[in-house]
């Protein structure tokens, strides 16, 4: 196996180990620096040599031992210690079945997990994506505009706050599942958020989308009364539905306006307009269905030949009463610029200017394209070069360096 196919497995398996290792440890920082040194011993090992079949229990194995042998060196939890047995040779996790069947997936249970109430709201997707996911630190930062020492911190106290509340690693029962779902939604939200920045798939986020679509689907058949639930499920369809057209031969990312639709998958389509039916029959809308729709409108250019601007802009109008806040204000002002003008959309982009949102990549990418349109050209090149500093992926990079070189021609 290459070192990216190994690579690839070990992500793979870190949700699973690392949801085994926290639940049987109560210990969060435990459980990621034990898997850390799995992996190190398993890049060493396997080198040259082939993983064995069943990898994600040969770096439990090594993991759960790693971490006995921290907590014996540091001469803590010795009750803990004496609790547990040596691994046999050949233990795997098919013998460490920890979680019951009610979710039957690792990553979605470590969720619902991660989620618990007593943890405070702000900080549950954070240390969802950080832990169940592996997103680096300073990624999740950027998706929340945090300074990454900041977020940092923040992981810090919501795992203290696990460890010291006794936050039980266990699957909630379902009774329990509502005063959580809202936060796995958000988590599972972000995180394709984060995969879809990355078009071209070079980022260590680049399973994430699948990943997230294969996890809202499961959600939508646990859930399928949940209206939200299938409108995030029905969102995230609609944004893989578009993957094949995202990117052109070079690797750059390629708009949305400007995107190849007889590429989109029309059975993804399909089957988010039919949870999104599903939601509309339940009778109670929300945030995640109005996204949904505006995405579903501009699927319809496929079979329309156009994009009905004017509709996604009263629906953004809508969205922005019930979820305020910079992305879809930034979105919304795009589609404003495409009803009404780009002199009218970049006005409502430079009405959001603070110190915080400048350090938001999307909001300069907008503002350098409206600036842009309205020919103000020096302008529109200083703020590309603003986002160009603000760590895009690679795809992104490469059409902000073209946009970039035609402002400045």
């Amino acid at each position: 196996m290459t070192s990216a196919g190994l690579g690839a497995a070990i992500i793979a398996a870190r949700p699973a180990v690392v949801a085994a290792l926290a639940a049987r440890f109560r210990d969060l920082d435990l459980a990621e620096d034990g898997f850390a040194d799995a992996v190190e011993l398993a890049m060493r090992q396997f080198a040259d040599a082939p993983p064995p079949g069943n990898l994600g229990g040969w770096l439990h194995v090594a993991a759960r031992r790693r971490i006995i042998d921290r907590l014996r060196r540091k001469a803590r939890l010795a009750e803990l210690i004496a609790a547990q047995p040596e691994a046999a040779e050949g233990e795997d996790m098919d013998t460490v079945s920890l979680f019951d069947e009610q979710i039957p997936d690792e990553r979605l249970r470590l969720i619902f997990i991660c989620c618990h109430p007593a943890i405070a709201p702000e900080a549950r997707a954070a240390l969802t994506l950080r832990v169940v996911c592996g997103v680096p630190t300073e990624r999740i930062a950027a998706a929340f505009l945090l300074a990454t020492p900041a977020m940092a911190q923040r992981l810090t106290r919501a795992k203290a706050k696990i460890r010291d509340a006794g936050v039980p690693f266990e699957t909630p029962p379902p009774h329990l599942w509502a005063e959580r779902l809202q936060s796995v939604l958000a988590t599972l939200e972000i995180g394709y958020a984060l995969a879809f920045q990355d078009a071209a798939g070079s980022e260590p986020t680049a399973d994430l989308g699948p990943e997230v679509l294969r996890l809202t689907d499961m959600l939508a058949e646990l859930l399928p009364d949940d209206p939200e639930v299938l409108g995030l499920a029905a969102l995230v369809q609609l944004g893989e539905a578009r993957r094949a057209a995202r990117v052109d031969a070079a690797g750059r990312m390629i708009p949305l306006s400007e995107q190849d639709c007889t590429l989109w998958d029309n059975r993804l389509i399909g089957s988010a307009a039919w949870a999104m039916q599903r939601a509309a029959a339940l009778g109670r809308s929300g945030p995640y269905q109005l996204m949904a729709a505006i995405h579903l409108t501009h699927a319809r250019r496929k079979a329309e030949g156009r994009t009905d601007w004017a509709a996604i802009l009263k629906l953004y109008d809508l969205l922005i009463q019930l979820r305020p806040g910079p992305v879809v204000a930034i979105n919304r002002a795009i589609a404003l610029a495409r009803v009404e003008g780009a002199e009218a959309g970049l006005a409502a982009i430079e009405a959001l200017g603070d110190e915080k949102i400048e350090r938001y990549r999307p909001w300069q990418a907008a503002r350098a394209h409206l600036l842009a349109q309205t020919g103000d050209r020096e302008g529109a090149a200083a703020a590309y070069r603003k986002a160009l500093a603000l760590s895009p992926a690679w795809a992104e990079r490469l059409f902000l360096e073209a946009k970039l070189r035609e402002t400045s021609a």
